[in-house]
């Protein structure tokens, strides 16, 4: 499910951007099985890619707010989760990452605490006390700046299902040691 937000000013671009979304989420995410909770949504189509034109902070937030309360809205069946994708605003992975307080602080305004949380992704991305280059922040590096929307009811459904789900997080680093730089870098051949 696509979102119309403000809209992207190059339709192509436009469709480069979100089919270059997709790929990473079937060859990294799901492929990789970065999060084994995806395969499932994404194979139903409750997905949302809303693809925005926002620049600025202020822009983001606005349209975070109207992705928040769209999925508030709708049926988890039929979207359960939205991948806001942002390529021209908080392209700097510092300015990415003090954004996301004030998304947060979004949350709590809206009374969404405890009904949704978001998941960060950047082409970018560093764990604290990392170095830029270690593979291991790979396993949130996505194409462009993207906010995941999670429902938390799904998050507590998939974390029930799942036998050991405290361990995903060391188990995607060892995934991505595995891979190394050369393995990430053939995801993308072909």
């Amino acid at each position: 499910m696509i979102h119309p937000l403000i809209p992207y000013p190059d339709r192509a671009a436009a469709d480069e951007i979100l089919a270059r979304t997709r790929l990473w989420l079937e060859r990294a995410v799901i492929g990789l099985n970065l999060c084994p909770f995806a395969k499932s949504v994404f194979v139903k189509k409750q997905v949302g890619y809303a693809l925005t034109a926002a620049g600025t902070a202020d822009e983001l937030l606005a349209e975070l707010e109207r992705e928040l309360t769209c999925l508030a809205e709708t049926d988890p069946t039929e979207l359960d989760t939205t991948l806001l994708i942002h390529p021209l605003a908080m392209t700097d992975f510092l300015d990415f990452h003090f954004f996301l307080a004030e998304a947060d602080a979004l949350i709590r305004n809206l009374d969404f605490t405890g009904v949704f949380q978001i998941a960060s992704l950047h082409p970018q991305y560093e764990f604290a006390g990392s170095e830029a280059d270690e593979i291991a922040n790979f396993t949130n590096r996505s194409p462009y700046p993207t906010l995941h929307l999670l429902r938390e009811s799904s998050i507590d459904r998939a974390v029930a299902a799942f036998p050991d789900a405290g361990s995903i997080f060391e188990r995607n680093i060892e995934t991505m040691e595995g891979l190394g730089h050369d393995g990430w870098k053939k995801l993308w051949l072909s």
